[in-house]
This record gives structure tokens, C-alpha cells and sequence, in this order.
């Protein structure tokens, strides 16, 4: 069975070129021209994944992002002319798995698109356990020595990326497209932000962090003890 994606744009010269993309790599596809409608097609029956523009009258990007994350774990795209790093973590944060500016190439959508269907598809599994932090995949919850850890989408995606490689070095770039599945230039400043935050939250202290520990000159890495 193909999969689904659904479409929030006000544009329809936009909506009818990512269909046209889309169904011809074999997707369904279900157009809604603003955020109310996305929302109420998404209750009626919940897309594989959606990709959404950030403003739309009434209902933006932003707002639906939020109210299809209460819906379930669909993989989620927002597309902006806002390409700002503080949109994208803004975006990012809110919920969406992957932001990309406009103008677009179709190409590099459906590539993102198969490439988080491919994330979702993988995403199931054991929770994972070390360093004294639990992260379920199942129920998306991470504890800390046994107390739940308010993480956001983004700062989850990241612990999850570095516990599952523990002592494996990663990128900035490398981190990020594990985490989103793209890179953004200037997403190296996006990165320290995310890593900063995720420390606070679960680092006893964070400017001596022992669990994600930066290795000068390359990036960061997980160590389970």
C-alpha cells in the first residue's frame, strides 16, 4: 500500500507541483489549501506524513505542526520562506522532523520524503538504557535515574542518534542528518544550540558534561557509564 502525504499550502501552483512530484514516485497524495482544512483531513484519517507550509492564514504551519503531534508520530516537513536558524529550531522544536526554505527543488522533497518514511520505518524498537537515562522508542519518553525528562522533538531525535552509537564520534553534520535526514547551511550553530539545551536537561552539570561530551575538532559523542 503507498503511502500518503498530505499537503497544507495556500499556493496551488505549489501544491499541484509537489503532487505531481509525489504520485509520480508512486505516493498518494491529499491537497488542503489552508491549516484548518489540513487538520481536519488529518482527524478523519491520519496521513503517513504531512508537509506543511509555515504561513498560511488562519491555522499556520507552526500551530498545525503542534495539533498533528497530539494526533500521533507522523513524520512532518515544513516548508518556509523563513530561513532563519531561529524558524528552524522554532520548527524543529514544535515538532517537525525535517524545514526546508524555499524556493525548493520537488527532487530534493521527495528525496526528504522517502527519507523520513524510511527514518519512521526504522524508528520502532527496544528502549535503550546507559549512562544512567532510559529512552523508550515506543512511548518517546526518556528518564533520567528514573524520573521523565521533558525533551523536545528535536533534543530527543539527537539523544536517540547518539545513544544508539555509544563512544562513535559524531559530526555536527553527521548528527544532524542522522537526527533530521538534511543539512541546512549555518546548521552547525542550529546543532550547538539543540546540544546545549539537551545537556541542561540531562547532565548533572552541564559545562562538565559527562554523558554527551564534545571531542575538540570533531564533533560530539554518547558515553554509557
Amino acid at each position: 500500500m503507498c503511502a500518503n502525504i498530505l499537503i497544507a499550502e495556500d499556493d496551488p501552483d505549489i501544491r499541484s507541483l509537489l503532487r505531481l512530484y509525489l504520485e509520480s514516485e508512486g505516493f498518494s497524495v491529499t491537497e488542503a489549501e489552508n491549516g484548518e482544512r489540513a487538520l481536519e483531513l488529518a482527524r478523519a484519517q491520519l496521513p503517513d506524513m504531512a508537509v506543511l507550509d509555515v504561513m498560511m492564514p488562519g491555522l499556520d504551519g507552526y500551530a498545525l505542526t503542534r495539533a498533528l503531534r497530539r494526533l500521533g508520530d507522523l513524520p512532518i516537513l515544513i516548508l518556509s520562506a523563513k530561513s532563519r536558524d531561529e524558524d528552524k529550531i522554532l520548527g524543529l522544536n514544535l515538532g517537525a522532523d525535517d524545514y526546508i526554505a524555499k524556493p525548493f527543488n520537488p527532487v530534493e522533497i521527495v528525496a526528504r520524503v522517502k527519507a523520513q518514511l524510511r527514518r519512521a520505518a526504522r524508528g520502532a524498537g527496544a528502549a535503550l538504557t546507559a549512562g544512567g537515562l532510559t529512552l523508550d522508542p515506543s512511548s518517546l519518553a526518556v528518564l533520567r535515574d528514573g524520573a521523565p525528562v521533558p525533551l523536545t522533538p528535536m533534543e530527543y531525535k539527537i539523544l536517540s542518534v547518539l545513544m544508539r552509537s555509544p563512544g562513535r564520534i559524531f559530526t555536527k553534520l553527521q548528527l544532524y542528518e542522522s537526527a533530521v535526514g538534511s543539512y541546512f547551511e549555518g546548521d552547525d550553530n542550529t546543532m550547538m544550540v539543540h546540544i546545549s539545551k539537551l545537556r541542561e536537561k540531562i547532565e548533572d552539570d552541564p559545562r562538565n558534561p559527562r554523558r554527551i561530551v564534545t571531542v575538540r575538532g570533531l564533533g560530539y559523542k554518547f558515553v554509557a557509564r
